[in-house]
């Protein structure tokens, strides 16, 4: 048993470890009291938000609260913005609030402020707990919330922290799991990269580590992946990928947590009802407050190097995967599609993927139609 008195306890490790318990406490529909300098703010997730909670945040307000959103969302609301900004809450409105980062037809009603340190914290907080990204912060002074034993975060931890998470990644376990298409494999199971979330690399054969392997980053689809769903190509990639390196010489699949392009399984499901009103998948996305993809690829060359890969034939659509290993150290030495079967349900998205993100999809596919809302 490690002796605690040997583990870390320095202030750099206890601030991250804070961010960590603001995740989970965010997460669970619980607020958080962030601290930038001396001034001090509660954030709450507009989805954790009732009137109860309102009348209790509204009490101990310092100065008017806001409303923080992320730019796609506002230009949803009809201004024109690349960065994200605030709306002052001279009440605390559960209806407004709702209105305002939720609903489809809703127009701004009052000016765009740019953030503060503690919106700015309190928004990627919101993103690394994988919830909306809207939050309402509420400033206060610290004698107002003495008694209500609130997880403090620092905001300076929180803008560290991906990157502190991934110089922190290691194996932390590993094991033969034989496959159907790929009986020799072998699962690879990485802590840290990503949060309180774990990544795996699947290595399908023996790969010859000191030449260019094949590899694919695949980012977890819980629909596609598992239950087969048709509204993408995601388990035929990831199927299709395992049997050709089963078939040529081997390669690493590194499968990771990054559901919805980043933005979580509920705000994937969430963007999926908006689809089915006619939304386009970036479309469906921005509505909820998402850019086209949240997701990184620094952790993923991380593992990659770990394994002692310097080099690669990528197995992908994306450019921004391509650039991403690039930009991370590794040589891209060649890149090759891996295409799904189209049905009626995903041609759409595919088209989409192709003509606004710039995939490199080849295949016959009607213009996507405009977007009609019910």
């Amino acid at each position: 048993m490690a002796d605690l008195n040997s583990l870390s306890t320095d202030d750099h490790t206890l601030k991250h470890v804070a961010v960590e318990r603001g995740i989970a406490e965010l997460r669970a529909g619980r607020p958080v009291l962030l601290r930038a300098g001396q001034s001090l703010a509660i954030a709450l997730g507009v989805e954790a938000l009732n009137e109860t909670i309102a009348a209790s945040l509204q009490s101990v307000a310092r100065r008017n609260a806001r409303l923080v959103l992320p730019a796609p969302r506002i230009r949803r609301l009809g201004l024109e913005r690349t960065a994200p900004g605030s709306f002052a809450l001279p009440r605390i409105d559960v209806n407004r609030i709702g209105t305002l980062a939720l609903e489809l037809n809703a127009r701004f009603d009052a000016p765009v402020a740019p953030l503060s340190k503690l919106d700015t914290g309190a928004l990627e907080l919101a993103h690394l707990a994988l919830i909306l990204p809207a939050v309402v912060v509420v400033p206060v002074a610290a004698r107002a919330v003495a008694a209500m034993q609130l997880i403090e975060v620092e905001t300076a931890a929180i803008s560290s922290y991906r990157a502190r998470e991934v110089a922190q990644l290691h194996i932390i376990s590993r094991a033969p799991v034989p496959l159907e298409e790929a009986p020799d494999t072998e699962f690879v199971v990485f802590r840290g990269g990503e949060g309180l979330r774990d990544q795996v690399a699947v290595v399908v054969g023996k790969p010859d580590m000191s030449e260019p392997v094949t590899v694919r980053l695949h980012s977890a689809c819980l629909t596609g992946d598992l239950f087969g769903s048709m509204k993408c190509d995601c388990g035929d990639q990831l199927r299709h990928t395992i049997k050709f390196m089963a078939e040529n010489g081997g390669g690493v699949l590194l499968y990771l947590d990054q559901e919805g392009r980043g933005n979580g399984l509920s705000n994937k499901i969430r963007a999926y009802k908006l689809q089915a009103s006619g939304f386009d998948t970036y479309d469906a996305d921005e509505v909820l407050g998402f850019d086209h993809d949240q997701r990184g690829f620094d952790f993923a060359a991380s593992m990659l190097k770990q394994l002692g890969i310097a080099r690669v034939r990528v197995m992908t659509n994306n450019p921004f995967k391509i650039a991403a290993l690039e930009t991370a150290g590794l040589e891209v030495v060649a890149d090759q599609r891996i295409m799904g079967r189209t049905n009626d349900h995903n041609v759409r998205y595919l088209a989409t993927k192709r003509d606004r993100a710039g995939h490199f999809i080849e295949f016959d596919a009607p213009e996507p139609k405009s977007t009609v809302i019910d």
